[in-house]
């Protein structure tokens, strides 16, 4: 089919204006990967073993279908003497005469003539042979209606389109255009188009996408299939973690080991006590910190570094946690088993005090649009408040622990928290549906993903797992290499498009991770202590922050960036060269 075994010479078939070939939309899912490297790529024919010739150093390029779709890309850029070349040059026709002739008669519209080509094309499915008719019928069926000639669309409709018997609910639809013609508005016809010939040439893309690709071959599938392979090579990069990084067709994408943040560039050192939780703001500008010294601090991220900006006072317990609101404005901290403030980013003001009499908050998360504010109690259940301070719900049982990290799905619906040593769980709060994420292991800590579909969760067994939650809860992959024996270890995800996995480790080291292989990237040196949570900059892939029980923040970038600091003392704040 598609013309490989027409032997009528190329400039005899009919030829389509490349206007019309430029407007037909692809509609092809790309499923095949590519196989092997495009330097082995040679366009030198060879016999495969079913006695086709083939191009290509692997042997699994056939000629006439490479041909064939260099052709069709050569029409749909516009050199239609060249495409035309190709196919007499090559003896092999981008399509056979029929379905020429087909694609000429449907833009002419010559629908009866057009539905016996598609019969003679050799199509095997009859279902698509009927939806192909349909669609042809159809447009016919309207374009009776746009001239007013009502008794023939009926005729069309009763003796052409019904007796099909498909697409039953639809040809009720039809039925209502005789009753009442002005309903063609709110659906497709040719009155909505600029013209009838445009209307025609959405009918050919709409058969295209029917069609098997070896009758008409889906627009700008060679550009398809160039730009799946850049991003096969993209995400096959270990190290790819820059907007900047230009790929090209002359070469291979690969890029260094220099594009991961492993130079540390600032030493931040404004607490007296081990850090617990680290956190930038969405929008990048900020980053929280809380320590066991009771306090939290707010530092401002700007082009020069990181700078403090508030210290937050006022907890009488060591602060396990902190979260930003949605818009930056404002920031949760959460003591142990203590109170949950709300404080004002711009002046370090506490705005409220969130408390239950002889209860404790462990875990505190915003609702996605700013109005509620949730946390975890020590008596196992979860409370949504008002800002205000007005508990609006609580949720009560085995909804949490006394150690447990709190996310809230950026819909809304969700509430994850640790409800069991080995469990998860996730609370519809809308559906009031129940699902758990089972571990063998205790689950020290979670983090979830910018995407909402996947979390990170720490085990006691020095292994991080990755879940998808979206839909069925599934184990994606796993991370090891890290080192936890006593204290609660944080990780998260970062990079470009969130690509690498970072965690601390009781090692004193930060360790890093391709997210999608596993591949334990680096292992940077540098605190003097367990260092217990990292936070990567969400607006900036080159921006990490890992934090330790030697009191200090330590800022990772680039080494170019790193060229430029100077050795500073200044408000807590060490700049430094990378080195460690």
């Amino acid at each position: 089919m598609g013309g490989v075994g027409d032997d009528e010479p190329a400039s005899k078939r009919m030829k389509l204006s490349s206007e019309e070939l430029r407007h037909f939309s692809n509609g092809s899912t790309l499923e095949e990967p590519i196989v092997g490297s495009s330097r082995d790529l040679m366009a030198r024919p060879l016999q495969s073993e079913g006695g086709e010739e083939v191009v290509g150093s692997k042997g699994v390029i056939k000629k006439v279908e490479f041909v064939r779709i260099i052709a069709k890309a050569l029409y749909s850029l516009g050199y239609i003497k060249s495409g035309a070349h190709l196919e007499e040059e090559s003896g092999i026709a981008l399509h056979s005469s029929n379905v020429n002739l087909f694609m000429q008669q449907i833009l002419e519209g010559c629908w009866d003539e057009s539905v016996i080509t598609l019969h003679n094309i050799g199509l095997t499915d009859e279902m698509t042979v009927k939806s192909a008719c349909f669609l042809i019928l159809e447009q016919k069926f309207f374009e009776f209606l746009d001239e007013e000639k009502v008794m023939d669309a009926l005729k069309t409709l009763r003796t052409e389109i019904s007796p099909l018997c498909i697409n039953h609910s639809r040809v009720r639809d039809l039925s209502l255009f005789i009753v009442s013609p002005s309903r063609c508005f709110s659906v497709r016809s040719p009155k909505q188009d600029a013209s009838r010939a445009r209307s025609r040439t959405k009918l050919l893309e709409d058969l295209q996408k029917l069609l098997p690709p070896t009758v008409m071959i889906p627009e700008r599938r060679l550009e398809h299939l160039v730009e799946q392979a850049l991003v096969l090579q993209r995400d096959a990069c270990m190290f790819h973690n820059s907007l900047d990084k230009e790929m090209s067709l002359y070469a291979d994408h690969q890029c260094a080991r220099d594009q991961i943040p492993s130079y540390a560039l600032q030493i931040l050192q404004a607490h007296t006590d081990e850090i617990w939780s680290l956190q930038f703001s969405h929008n990048g500008k900020y980053l929280a910190s809380s320590s066991n010294d009771c306090s939290a601090i707010i530092w401002e991220v700007d082009a020069n570094g990181v700078s403090l900006k508030h210290k937050l006072s006022g907890h009488q317990k060591p602060i396990s946690s902190v979260s930003w609101s949605p818009n930056d404005h404002q920031l949760l901290t959460c003591g142990v088993e203590e109170v949950v403030r709300r404080w004002d980013v711009s002046s370090g003001e506490c705005l409220h005090v969130y408390e239950k009499a002889d209860l404790g908050m462990v875990s505190c998360g915003w609702c996605p649009d700013g109005k509620w504010i949730f946390s975890g109690v020590n008596d196992k259940s979860i409370s949504m408040w008002e800002l205000d301070g007005k508990e609006l719900e609580c949720w009560k049982g085995q909804r949490t622990l006394k150690i447990s990290d709190l996310e809230i799905t950026s819909d809304g619906k969700q509430i994850i928290s640790i409800c069991r040593e080995t469990a998860i769980l996730l609370l519809d709060r809308e559906a009031k549906v129940e699902r758990f994420i089972e571990e063998d292991q205790t689950i020290t800590s979670f983090s979830l993903s910018r995407d909402n579909r996947f979390l990170l969760v720490n085990l006691l067994n020095q292994e991080i797992h990755l879940w998808s939650i979206e839909g069925d809860l599934k184990l994606v992959s796993k991370y090891r290499g890290h080192t936890r024996t006593r204290f609660i270890i944080r990780s998260c995800f970062g990079g470009l498009e969130q690509a690498f996995i970072a965690s601390g480790s009781e090692d004193s080291l930060v360790y890093i991770w391709h997210r999608g292989t596993g591949e334990l990237i680096e292992a940077l040196p540098g605190h003097s202590g367990a260092v217990n949570c990292v936070s990567w900059n969400p607006a900036n892939p080159h921006m990490l922050a890992s934090a330790s029980d030697d009191r200090t923040i330590r800022i990772w970038g680039l080494n170019n960036l790193s060229a430029k600091r100077k050795d500073t003392h200044s408000n807590g704040i060490h700049h430094c060269n990378g080195s460690t």
